[in-house]
């Protein structure tokens, strides 16, 4: 029997391969093809439908059912039988339809007098495309057989798609890769940009999906995987027996695992059995561990799918030829876009390439998070899981990191209205240029120290186009993330060296080794821990690896060479945690001195508060400390127990919010009655009406990315800070929750 339909089979893949040949429009194709597939699977009916929009399915074509319901026919995804097996990704294959769970009856159809239905879904790579549907008139479950030779129908038909193949009249026929699409995501960096798509990974296409010798593809196969599995073996060759590299041999360990996998190999050998080519092969599983991948809720289950995915990758590479460097030239002003990087492939791309990215992953703080507020260009993450599947290398694509929107291939009116934005930032920066040089200083008189961030060296120049007056944080974690082994101390104590030479005189504050959470070193072990955010992180981890914190104090000490230095640690909880990091700096300044090394014009040893528990912490601590940095954007999601990943929770909360104005106002108030200097450093510092009322509230430094410097001083000097606390104090005393209304109505009465 399998014999059997192994041969039908393979003859209906031949004749839609001939079909797929004639000089026939898309409709006449589909047509061709239904009446194809009714014949060989000896059903009375048979139909496609395919998506016209991300929530629409339409019956594009058929066979035994009421020719006039073609483009008429419509529902919405999960609506029905056939949408149910377009939103699971799963098969339904019901004896009698009219009775099953969902049924939907379609009268315009004719459908009522067929009792079985089948129905698979036509996905490529995890995407949506469409359900293949037969039934008949006989009450009967389709066998495992006739399923098995429908999905890999399926499966051409789904390349077929891709290929172009169906391009006519409506929505479902249009070409893919031609619509205007707008994805929604998380901004990962304010800004905007207009640009062409860049693909990390360029899709690789399958232009065979049949073959006509089974037994050619399958030796194709096994020879690519063999292929596969010497590769995979050089690459754990070359990792060693350290233990810093310990998680990277695990993920490859993974790899050979599945390369060395009888049953996945025995599948794709069925799937060219089944007339198949070795490519489409590959594909039709990778496409189904995306689809298991997208229902598992089990973190392990789903990493250990993302290896098979990655693994389907290179297999398909090495069938194809299709290698990452596909010799096209980068576009004018390109926009990444993948479905996540690491922090040294970003940087491998260098400033000034990018003008900005956009991922189907990644976090508000993950390392393309920080790579991007480097340079200053806007990011998108959790951009969908659809756009590096829609987006082809040129595409015109802008993006807006200020709502956290992509338009992909977008429509003459966004195009004029995208634009128009871009034309009024551009015109008020040349506003900002013209107030550089001059203080931020309100109109009663107070002063507010604009400090920018940063985290390359390669960000200092903008410290005097920006008008900042020094850099409030510069990350230390980039030196470390964007490689595969620990720098070396002499390394680091370079490149500190040539940030405290392109800052110029103005003060730099080095925020030691931030990592943990979703900041995690390619060569440490990683840990599963259930809420990484408040775990092993940051000082934790420096006062555990003291050897690694003692490391980095050298190198800055050293980097000082004589002039000024400033040291943050953050994440500090708790005032022992910051008593103790204190206490490695001062031995390590000692250690320097024994040692007949130049010591630091003065050292400044402060600390992050980003629990809200530090606010609290014994008066000792603020008199010791030479300075606070209020790390809002932790502190703003511990306070609120928000976490900033959270797009469903995170901005439910405004920043304005009484409460957390009243909190702020409060450490500003400790600061004072010990002479301690506080900022507030974070997204939040760089809002200018944010900005406005901290100032207000008794924060007299802010550090914020280069771009803001401009914004946030020019509204400063706009204001009189004593009548803006005045309006912040009678909305707190008028029991809103927040009072940015009434502090925004203020601004608009101001000449």
């Amino acid at each position: 029997m399998a014999e059997q339909t192994d041969t039908e089979s393979r003859k209906l893949l031949r004749r839609l391969r001939d079909t797929l040949a004639e000089d026939t429009a898309g409709q006449a194709r589909l047509d061709h093809i239904v009446e194809l597939i009714a014949t060989s699977m000896q059903t009375e009916v048979c139909s496609i439908y395919l998506f016209r929009d991300a929530e629409t399915l339409e019956l594009c074509a058929t066979e035994g059912l009421k020719a006039e319901a073609v483009h008429q026919t419509r529902m919405k995804l999960g609506e029905g039988l056939v949408g149910r097996a377009a939103r699971d990704g799963t098969v339904v294959n019901e004896a009698d339809a009219p009775s099953a769970r969902g049924f939907r009856y379609m009268p315009e159809t004719g459908e009522e007098v067929y009792s079985s239905f089948c129905g698979v879904p036509i996905t490529r790579l995890g995407d949506k495309l469409g359900v293949l549907v037969v039934q008949s008139r006989e009450a009967r479950a389709f066998s495992d057989d006739e399923v098995y030779a429908l999905e890999v129908v399926a499966m051409v038909l789904a390349e077929m798609t891709e290929l172009g193949a169906f391009v006519g009249e409506g929505e479902a026929l249009k070409a893919r890769h031609t619509n205007p699409m707008m994805f929604r995501g998380g901004i990962g960096q304010e800004g905007v940009a207009e640009g062409h798509v860049w693909l990390h990974e360029p899709r690789v296409v399958v232009t065979n999906p049949i073959a006509d010798d089974p037994e050619a593809e399958t030796e194709r196969l096994r020879e690519a995987v063999d292929a596969l599995r010497v590769s995979v073996d050089d690459m754990l060759k070359s990792v060693s027996d350290d233990p810093v590299d310990k998680d990277q041999r695990e993920v490859l360990e993974a790899y050979r695992m599945f390369a060395s996998s009888r049953s996945w190999l025995k599948r794709m050998e069925e799937d060219i059995a089944a007339g198949l080519s070795a490519e489409a092969a590959v594909e039709k599983e990778q496409s189904a561990a995306r689809t298991r991948l997208g229902q598992s809720s089990d973190p392990y289950l789903r990493e250990r799918l993302q290896d098979l995915d990655d693994l389907s990758n290179r297999l398909l590479r090495i069938l194809t030829g299709q290698g990452r460097d596909t010799g096209a030239g980068m576009p004018e002003n390109p926009i990444l876009v993948a479905r996540n990087i690491g922090p040294a492939e970003l940087l491998d791309y260098g400033r000034g390439e990018l003008k900005g990215i956009v991922l189907e992953q990644g976090s508000v703080g993950s390392h393309a998070a920080i790579v991007a507020r480097a340079w200053a260009i806007p990011l998108i993450v959790h951009a969908g899981d659809r756009i590096t599947a829609e987006a082809l290398n040129g595409d015109h694509i802008m993006v807006d990191g200020d709502q956290g929107i992509v338009h992909l291939r977008p429509d003459d009116t966004v195009v004029s209205a995208f634009r128009d934005k871009i034309a009024m930032q551009a015109q008020a920066q040349k506003r900002y240029a013209g107030i550089r040089d001059l203080p931020a200083e309100s109109k009663d008189g107070i002063r507010v120290s604009m400090l920018m961030n940063a985290g390359l060296i390669a960000e200092l120049p903008s410290l005097n186009d920006s008008g900042a007056e020094g850099v409030g944080l510069f990350r230390t974690e980039l030196q470390f993330l964007a490689r595969n082994t620990v720098p070396r101390r002499s390394e680091l104590a370079g490149i500190y060296s040539r940030v405290l030479d392109a800052a110029g005189g103005k003060k730099v504050v080095f925020r030691t080794l931030d990592i943990g959470s979703d900041k995690v070193l390619p060569y440490m072990k990683r840990d599963d821990e259930p809420n990484p955010a408040l775990g092993w992180r940051a000082i934790r981890v420096g006062l555990d690896k003291v050897g690694v914190m003692r490391m980095q104090l050298q190198a800055l000490i050293r980097a000082a060479n004589g002039r000024p230095l400033s040291v943050m640690f953050p994440f500090v909880a708790q005032f022992d945690e910051f008593r103790a990091a204190r206490q490695h700096l001062l031995d390590e300044v000692e250690r320097e001195r024994k040692l007949g090394h130049v010591l630091p014009e003065k050292v400044e040893i402060g600390a992050m508060l980003e629990t809200p528990s530090l606010a609290f912490a014994p008066r000792q601590f603020f008199e010791m400390a030479d300075f606070i940095s209020i790390g809002g954007n932790d502190l703003k999601q511990f306070f609120f127990a928000a976490d900033r990943e959270n797009e469903r929770v995170r901005r439910r909360y405004d920043t304005l919010n009484v409460s957390f104005l009243s909190f702020i106002e409060q450490i500003a108030r400790r600061c004072d009655e010990t002479g301690t200097p506080v900022s507030f450093c974070g997204e939040d510092a760089g809002r200018p009406i944010e900005a406005m009322c901290f100032a207000a509230m008794g924060l007299r430094h802010l550090s914020m990315r280069p771009a803001s410097v401009g914004p946030v001083k020019h509204l400063i000097r706009r204001v009189d800070l004593g009548e803006a606390r005045d309006v912040i104090d009678r909305a707190r005393g008028s029991g809103v929750q927040s009072v940015r209304g009434d502090v925004m109505e203020w601004l608009r009465g101001l000449s």
